[in-house]
């Protein structure tokens, strides 16, 4: 299962809050997510500081398991919106046809 995680700002934390020491933390567990093949892809939004992730679980509670494993989310310092995806079904258009005449 495909899960998008977007990482929300959490009220009252300031950009001191994050050490140096939690930041590498974060970086060695998100390295070893991603070499588990839980984190797909990472990225971070263009517009602002905050992380997006694509995860590839069996269930939203392994995905949730897997950020609450996350350092910065255990220290309350950051949280993520965690959504369920689901293989677009549009294509399917082009295979079914309402109509009986041939092209």
């Amino acid at each position: 299962m495909r899960i998008l995680a977007m990482e929300q700002d959490v009220p009252g934390v300031q950009n001191e809050d994050f050490t140096p020491e939690i930041k590498r933390a974060e970086a060695i567990r998100a390295w070893e997510l991603y070499l588990a093949g839980v984190f797909r892809e990472l990225y971070f939004r263009q517009d602002r500081s905050t992380a997006v992730l694509l995860l590839e679980c069996a269930s939203i509670e392994e995905a949730w398991a897997a950020l609450d494993s996350l350092p910065l989310v255990q220290a309350g310092l950051i949280a993520f919106e965690v959504i369920p995806l689901a293989p677009y079904p549009g294509f399917s258009r082009l295979f079914t046809s309402q109509s009986t005449t041939a092209p």
